[in-house]
C-alpha cells in the first residue's frame, strides 16, 4: 500500500477541531444549488457539517423503508393467502318459522294506496323458515307491535329485508290478523306520504323498501309530519308498515318530530350462523356442527365471509354446499380483490364515497381522523366549490357504502381505518388511476400535497401510494410525475420519488425497468436537475431494491459517483451507501468501496470512495425491519457487526487513515469508534476493535507510528482523557502497564 508524502508523525497543531456529524442527503454544498461540476472540497465540507434536519430526514427514509416494504410484501402475496381472525361462534337463535301465507299470482296489483306486489310462498319461506334473529329483534317487534309503523335500517346485505318479512309476520300473527296475514310489497314508499294513504289490503302486512342513497331517501325527512295520518291509517285496517333501508334513510327520518317515529338500527348477524343453518337447519348435532365448522375453514368460507360479512354472501355460499359445487372455489371467487372493487365502484361513483375509499387505500391503518381529513380534501378537488364547508359525515355511512373497510382501535382506543381484505387498498388504487380517467389529474395533484403533510407516517404512505401507480403504468407514470419528484430541490419529495421506485421495483414484472431507469438517472450529465436524478438514484438503490439486488445496487451507486470531476453526487452515494448498509447487505457494500479505492492515490474515485466508507462508519445504526440482526441500535453498524467484516473495513480504515484530505475525517471517526461507541456496543466491541487497529498497524508504512502517537495523544487529552484509548495504546505498545 502507498503512504502519503512524509512518515513523520502529525504534530499537534495538525489534529483536526471538530468531529464530523454527517449531512443531510442533498446536493446543495455551500448551500446552493449550481449548474456544473461540484467542487471537491465543497463536496466533503458538506459530509462534514451538520445539519440540524438530518435526524429527521434519516429517521423519514427509514420509516417510508419499513412501510414500503409492508406494503410491497402485501402486493406479492397470494390473496388466498391472507389470514383472517379466529372462527366466531354460532348463533343459537331460533328463528319463528311462518305466520305469512302467499296472498295472490304474485303479479303487481294497483290499489288505491299504490302499487303493491304480494309475495311469493318460496320467497316467504326463504325469509323466515332458516331465519336468524339479529341481536335487539325482540325489541324491535315490540315497537312494531305497538306503533305499526317501524323505520328498519342497517347496511346494504345485512338480510334488513328478511328481518321486515320476520317482523310483520309476528306481528300480525301475535296481533290476530285473520287469515294469518299477506305480506306485500309496497313498490313506492314515498305513497305512504301522499294525503290520504291508506293500505290497498286490510290485516297485511306492508315491506317498503326505500334505495340506498340520498335519492332514494329523499322525502323521508317529511315522514314525522304524516306520522300521526300513516299510522292511524295502519291502524284502521289492521296493518303493519315497515321501511327498510341504509344509512340515509336514518338520518331522513331524524328531522324535525323525528323522536315519534319508531326506528330500530339492524345489527347485522354473524354471515357464519346464517351459513349453518341454511345448511344444518335448526338442528345439527355437534358432530356435525363441527364437522362443517371445520370444512368452511379448510376451505376459505370463513375467511371470505370475515371479509364480505354481508348475509348475502352466506346465503349465496349456503346453496352452493347444498347443490354440491366447490366451496372453496366459490368462496375464493369471493375473496377476489379486483372482483370486490369493480362491483363496488360499479355501485358506487359519488365523489364523497370514492374519496373516502381512495383515502383508506392510500392511507390505510392510519387514524379514522387523518383518513378523513385526507378524503374531505379529495373530494374537494372532485367536486365544484361550495361556499361553506360540506356535511361530510364519512363514518356514519361506513356500513352502507364500505363495508369493506372496518375501524379498529388501537391501544388508545382510537379508530384505525383498515379494508377486510389486505390487498384491496392497492386494487383500489389500480382501479381508480386506470379507470376513472377524469379524476387522475386532481388524484396526482392531491397525492403530491400529501407529501407535503406534517404526519411523516402520511408522507410515507402517500409514496407507497405512488409506487403502485408506477408500477400500474410504469412509462406513463416516470414521465407523468416520478420524474419530476424525483428531480426537485425538496429533499423529501426526492424521498418520495424513491420510496415509490422502490415499492414499484419489488414486484418481478417491473423491477428491470426500475433499475435502467436508475442507471440512466446515475449517469446524466452535471446540471444541478440531472445531479439530483442522480442522487434519486442512489437513494433508492440503497433502500428496498437494493435488499434484494446489492449487486445492481453498488452498481447505481458506482455510475452516480464515478463523474469525473463532478463531486455533487457524493453526499446522496454516501447517503446510498449508508441505506444499502442498514439493508443488511454491508459485504457487497464493502467488496465496493474496496475496488473503487484500489488504486490508493488521490484520483476523485479513490477520495469519493473512502469518503463515503468513513460517513458510513461514523453514522449509528437504527433498527428497521430486514436489516441486520447483528446490529446494535445507537452503534455504527461497521463496529457492532466488525468481526464479520473484519478484513474489509480493516483495509478501508488502513487506506483512509493513510493521507489527506481523508486522514483528517477517519482520525475524527476513528475517535468516536472508541470514545463514544465502544462501550455502547457492549461485551467485546472494544477488544474486537483493538483487533483491528492492531491488524491496521502491522502494515506496511507509517500506520503503527501514527495510532501510536494519536492513542497516546487522546488518553492523556487535557479536556477529554480517554481511557479506552489508553487501554489500546497498551494493546498496540505491548505495555501491561
Amino acid at each position: 500500500m502507498s503512504e502519503e508524502a512524509t512518515a513523520e508523525p502529525p504534530s499537534p497543531s495538525d489534529a483536526p477541531t471538530g468531529a464530523p456529524t454527517g449531512a443531510p442527503e442533498g446536493e446543495r454544498p455551500g448551500g446552493a444549488e449550481q449548474d456544473g461540476p461540484v467542487s471537491e472540497s465543497d463536496a466533503l465540507r458538506s459530509l462534514q457539517e451538520g445539519a440540524a434536519a438530518e435526524d429527521a430526514e434519516r429517521s423519514e427514509a427509514l420509516k417510508a423503508g419499513a412501510i414500503a416494504d409492508l406494503i410491497a410484501q402485501r402486493l406479492n402475496a397470494d390473496a388466498s393467502g391472507t389470514r383472517i381472525g379466529t372462527l366466531a361462534l354460532f348463533n343459537d337463535t331460533v328463528s319463528f318459522g311462518g305466520g305469512f301465507h302467499s296472498g295472490g299470482s304474485g303479479r303487481p296489483s294497483r290499489r288505491d294506496g299504490g302499487s303493491v306486489l304480494p309475495l311469493t310462498g318460496t320467497e316467504l319461506a326463504d325469509h323466515t323458515e332458516l331465519f336468524v334473529e339479529p341481536e335487539g329483534y325482540g325489541s324491535a317487534l315490540a315497537l312494531l307491535r305497538e306503533r305499526h309503523l317501524l323505520v328498519l335500517t342497517g347496511p346494504s346485505g345485512s338480510g334488513r329485508e328478511a328481518a321486515g318479512v320476520n317482523l310483520l309476520a309476528e306481528a300480525l300473527v301475535l296481533g290476530g290478523a285473520e287469515g294469518g296475514g299477506i305480506c306485500h310489497r309496497l313498490l313506492d314508499p314515498a305513497a305512504v306520504l301522499a294525503p290520504g294513504w291508506e293500505p290497498p289490503v286490510e290485516n297485511s302486512g306492508y315491506l317498503a323498501l326505500v334505495e340506498d342513497g340520498p335519492t332514494g331517501a329523499r322525502g323521508f325527512e317529511a315522514l314525522p309530519r304524516h306520522l300521526h295520518a300513516v299510522v292511524a291509517a295502519l291502524r284502521a285496517r289492521g296493518c303493519r308498515l315497515v321501511l327498510t333501508g341504509g344509512q340515509d334513510l336514518a338520518v331522513a327520518v331524524r328531522g324535525d318530530g323525528g323522536e315519534t317515529v319508531a326506528t330500530h338500527a339492524l345489527t347485522p348477524v354473524d354471515p357464519l350462523a346464517v351459513l349453518e343453518r341454511r345448511v344444518l337447519g335448526h338442528g345439527g348435532s355437534p358432530e356435525e356442527r363441527a364437522a362443517l365448522r371445520a370444512r368452511l375453514t379448510a376451505g376459505g368460507v370463513v375467511a371470505a365471509l370475515r371479509e364480505m360479512p354481508a348475509a348475502r354472501h352466506a346465503v349465496r355460499l349456503a346453496a352452493d354446499i347444498a347443490a354440491g359445487r366447490d366451496v372453496a372455489a366459490a368462496a375464493a371467487a369471493l375473496r377476489d380483490p379486483s372482483e370486490q372493487v369493480r362491483t363496488w365502484f360499479d355501485r358506487h361513483r359519488n365523489p364523497e364515497a370514492v374519496a373516502f375509499a381512495l383515502a383508506a387505500a392510500v392511507l390505510e391503518d392510519s387514524g379514522y381522523l387523518t383518513v378523513a381529513e385526507a378524503a374531505v380534501k379529495l373530494r374537494s378537488a372532485l367536486t365544484a366549490p361550495e361556499p361553506a364547508p360540506p356535511d361530510v359525515r364519512f363514518r356514519d355511512r361506513l356500513g352502507d357504502e364500505q363495508q369493506w373497510i372496518r375501524l379498529d382501535p388501537d391501544a388508545l382506543g382510537q379508530p384505525r381505518v383498515r379494508f377486510r381484505n389486505p390487498m384491496l387498498g392497492q386494487v383500489v388504487l389500480v382501479y381508480a388511476w386506470t379507470g376513472l380517467d377524469g379524476w387522475r389529474e386532481p388524484l396526482i395533484a392531491w397525492l403530491r400535497r400529501l407529501l407535503d403533510h406534517g404526519d411523516l407516517e402520511v408522507r410515507a404512505r402517500a409514496a407507497v401510494a405512488a409506487g403502485v401507480l408506477v408500477w400500474v403504468d410504469h412509462h406513463y407514470a416516470v414521465h407523468r410525475f416520478v420524474t419530476a419528484w424525483a428531480a426537485g430541490e425538496s429533499w423529501p419529495l426526492r424521498q418520495a420519488a424513491a420510496t415509490a421506485l422502490g415499492v414499484a421495483g419489488s414486484r418481478a414484472d417491473s423491477a428491470e425497468a426500475v433499475w435502467e431507469l436508475l442507471h440512466g438517472w446515475a449517469r446524466g450529465g452535471s446540471s444541478a436537475r440531472q445531479r439530483r436524478l442522480a442522487g434519486t438514484a442512489a437513494n433508492t438503490a440503497g433502500g428496498l431494491l437494493g435488499r434484494a439486488a446489492p449487486g445492481r445496487a453498488v452498481a447505481v451507486l458506482r455510475d452516480a459517483l464515478d463523474r469525473d470531476d463532478d463531486w455533487g453526487t457524493l453526499p446522496s452515494v454516501a447517503w446510498g451507501g449508508v441505506h444499502l448498509l442498514h439493508q443488511g447487505q454491508a459485504g457487497p457494500l464493502l467488496d465496493a468501496y474496496l475496488e473503487w479505492s484500489e488504486p490508493q492515490d488521490l484520483s476523485p474515485m479513490v477520495v469519493k470512495s473512502l469518503s463515503a466508507f468513513l460517513f458510513a462508519a461514523s453514522r449509528p445504526y437504527e433498527a428497521t425491519a430486514g436489516g441486520p440482526a447483528d446490529g446494535v441500535p445507537g452503534v455504527p453498524l461497521l463496529l457492532s457487526a466488525l468481526p464479520a467484516h473484519h478484513r474489509a473495513v480493516g483495509e478501508l480504515w488502513a487506506r483512509a487513515l493513510a493521507r489527506r484530505p481523508m486522514q483528517d475525517t477517519a482520525l475524527l471517526a476513528l475517535r468516536d469508534w472508541i470514545d463514544v461507541y465502544a462501550d455502547r456496543g457492549g461485551p467485546g466491541t472494544l477488544d474486537a476493535l483493538g483487533d483491528l487497529l492492531r491488524d491496521v498497524a502491522r502494515r506496511p508504512g507509517s500506520h503503527h507510528e501514527r495510532l501510536v502517537w494519536w492513542l497516546d495523544k487522546w488518553a492523556h487529552d487535557r479536556e477529554r482523557p480517554s481511557r479506552n484509548a489508553a487501554r489500546l495504546h497498551r494493546r498496540l505498545t505491548g505495555r501491561t502497564t
